[in-house]
């Protein structure tokens, strides 16, 4: 009905020709009746009438949820309006004859508070207005803190004020050197009802140091007094004390010394008259090298080199005779073995080479050598304690799997599937618990090929195409050479890379003795990119690295055998598809470990009692053969068998490593 009226009036006044209109009504808080619908025939003429209404909180003059406005002369009548309405409650540490009514907006209210009470600003009369109550109807405590009521400890308050009223919040800074119990240079206070929130004080602090061919073993930015940092020093670096650690403290002046490290060096020492070193120089870095020779024809017994490292020279300097002796049968290797043929003499500086047996993993120099009718220091056969879990997932590849854990030493031949090609070694092993990297399926139409060897005038060629197809063989020969040498082109990559320069690979000197290790000293040097593994005493663990790396010359990548402090944690993770349960974190407590995680067992999915059951994985673009803990494996019956156990079994859950097969007939 409301609707029709208003359409009916609108018609009405176009037909009477009236020329005067009103424009759309702009109402603060207010909307008009369907007024997306008929804001399109605004302005109106004379006459016409519309409702409006009130958001929530606002009302009209006159006080109707709906209020009709008529378009006149004057324009709208009556001047649509949404005033406030404002909610006056009980005041507390006051009162008011208008405690629990409703107010609109214009109207004042008048507030007696308590003694020692007032409104904010010293106020008596509020108002409601537009935003709510001009000032909020609270009495509240004329108390105030006064400035003199608090003492910064090393520091001062930062405003000027004597006094500040209740809630007041201001700020205090630090002296230079001092900072607050956060750390920080400031901080604030309020002032409450009882007075100052805090006593603030500023405590003797030191900012993270400036550190010099050092580290931090720690994250913090700010010390307290008496605040230890522990350091470490770059690699080839010592501090002031010779060693590569140290520990500096937050004193009243500042740190005890700065985390200053130098130079490792080594000097070169008292040398036999009979013994010639190269390069003599008064110091040497770390990673120098130092080269043996004997005079007058004697025999050098020891190592030819010795390379200079943090903790000194290593191995132990030569010496040099007139006369050597030769060495007898070489002693056995417990669980391993000589590789070669015994014999009954070896004369001064020959060597001899040993294997582990199978399952058995070596650590220290694999050689050793006749010096002075002695034997260098055994290697070690140990049984690694450590097995290798599920077989990696390789991508676009498979490899026929059996029931993990595999020992060291076992191998596992990999495939690719149709339509890719292996790249690499496509044989793993398990090697000290870590199986050894994994080759890639590359398909096959996305092989690169190589373009033609550079060899310049240094070399020829068996063929002069310009491109090579993957697994393509070519000759090459080099310049004063007499025999071929074969290349094979393996997806963009020569191997090996045809070579007619000749680089000559240094050797290094023999291997050091590492701090805590066990003995491995030899006399034996070795060749580019060969190993050792470090085998730690008893108490010590291995850190950093495992082995031992010649690389260009010089031994790379330490390992270092250390104890674990107190409280040190350690955390465990399981190898592929085992979960973990438990705490991944273990720490070091009285000389014992707590209690360590467990990793359960994932089940392993046999093409072979697939077979027996007559079964295939439902969703056979996964191939998936290994199954987590808690997963649901699918399967199916194959053509034309039919399911011969329940439904609900061809949803097998993995359990611990087991779970039941389907059947079908």
């Amino acid at each position: 009905m409301l609707v029709s009226t208003v359409l009916l009036i609108l018609w009405i006044s176009t037909v009477g020709g009236q020329v005067r209109h009103c424009d759309f009504p702009k109402i603060n808080h207010g909307i008009l009746y369907e007024e997306k619908k008929y804001k399109p025939f605004f302005p109106l003429p004379i006459g016409n009438f519309f409702y409006y209404s009130c958001e929530y909180n606002f009302m009209s003059p006159s006080k109707s949820f709906w209020t009709r406005i008529t378009c006149t002369e004057g324009g709208w009548s009556p001047t649509p309006k949404c005033l406030r309405l404002c909610f006056f409650p009980f005041v507390e540490n006051g009162r008011s004859t208008s405690s629990g009514q409703t107010h609109l907006e214009g109207d004042s209210v008048q507030i007696s508070c308590d003694k020692g009470y007032s409104l904010p600003n010293n106020q008596s009369i509020i108002a409601c207005a537009e935003g709510g109550w001009s000032s909020p109807p609270e009495c509240i405590s004329t108390k105030k803190c006064l400035k003199t009521d608090i003492v910064v400890g090393n520091g001062f308050l930062s405003e000027s004020e004597y006094a500040y009223p209740i809630n007041r919040e201001t700020q205090y800074k630090c002296k230079p050197g001092y900072a607050t119990a956060d750390g920080k240079t400031s901080g604030t206070v309020q002032c409450l009802q009882g007075g100052w929130s805090i006593q603030p004080i500023c405590v003797k602090s030191c900012d993270r140091p400036v550190f010099v061919n050092a580290r931090s073993k720690g994250k913090d930015t700010w010390f307290k007094l008496n605040d230890r940092l522990d350091y470490e020093c770059h690699e080839g670096y010592e501090n002031q004390d010779g060693r590569t650690t140290g520990s500096t403290v937050c004193g009243e002046d500042g740190w005890s010394h700065l985390p200053t490290c130098h130079e490792t060096e080594c000097h070169l020492p008292f040398l036999e008259a009979n013994v010639d070193a190269h390069p003599k120089q008064e110091k040497y870095k770390v990673g120098d090298v130092l080269k043996f020779s004997c005079r007058q024809r004697l025999r050098r017994v020891g190592p030819d080199s010795v390379q200079c490292y943090q903790f000194g020279w290593s191995p132990n300097f030569p010496t040099c005779k007139g006369q050597v002796q030769s060495c007898g049968q070489p002693p056995q290797l417990p669980n391993g073995k000589i590789k070669g043929i015994k014999q009954e003499k070896y004369e001064h500086g020959e060597m001899v080479e040993y294997n582990c047996n199978p399952n058995f993993l070596m650590k220290g120099p694999k050689k050793i050598q006749c010096m002075d009718g002695e034997w260098t220091t055994l290697p070690t056969c140990v049984e690694p304690g450590k097995t290798c879990g599920f077989i990696p997932e390789l991508e676009n590849g498979f490899g026929q799997p059996s029931v993990p854990p595999y020992r060291h030493g076992v191998s596992v031949v990999l495939n690719c599937r149709n339509t890719y090609t292996v790249i690499g070694n496509n044989t793993i092993t398990c090697i000290g618990g870590m199986w050894t990297e994994l080759p890639k399926c590359v398909a096959t139409n996305q092989l690169k090929r190589c373009e033609k060897p550079r060899l310049y005038a240094r070399g020829l060629l068996s063929s002069y195409r310009h491109e090579f197809n993957h697994n393509a063989k070519i000759n090459y020969k080099c310049t004063g050479k007499d025999t071929y040498v074969q290349t094979v082109c393996i997806n963009g990559k020569w191997d090996p890379e045809p070579d007619c320069i000749g680089k000559k690979k240094q050797l290094c000197p023999p291997p050091p003795q590492i701090p805590n290790a066990h003995n491995m000293l030899t006399t034996v040097n070795y060749q580019e990119g060969e190993k050792v593994a470090v085998l730690c005493k008893e108490n010590y663990v291995l850190h950093e690295a495992k082995e031992l790396v010649c690389k260009s010359g010089l031994w790379q990548s330490l390992p270092r055998c250390t104890v674990y402090p107190p409280g040190s944690t350690v955390e465990y993770r399981c190898q592929s598809f085992y979960e973990l349960r438990g705490s991944p974190n273990v720490t070091c407590r009285n000389g014992q470990w707590s209690e360590p995680p467990m990793c359960i067992d994932a089940c392993v999915i046999s093409e072979d009692n697939m077979n027996k059951n007559n079964i295939q994985l439902k969703w056979r673009k996964t191939q998936k053969i290994y199954a987590r803990t808690g997963d649901v494996v699918e399967f199916e019956c194959k053509q034309p068998h039919k399911a011969r156990t329940s439904i609900q079994s061809f949803r097998a859950l993995c359990q611990e490593g087991k779970f039941q097969y389907p059947t079908c007939e």
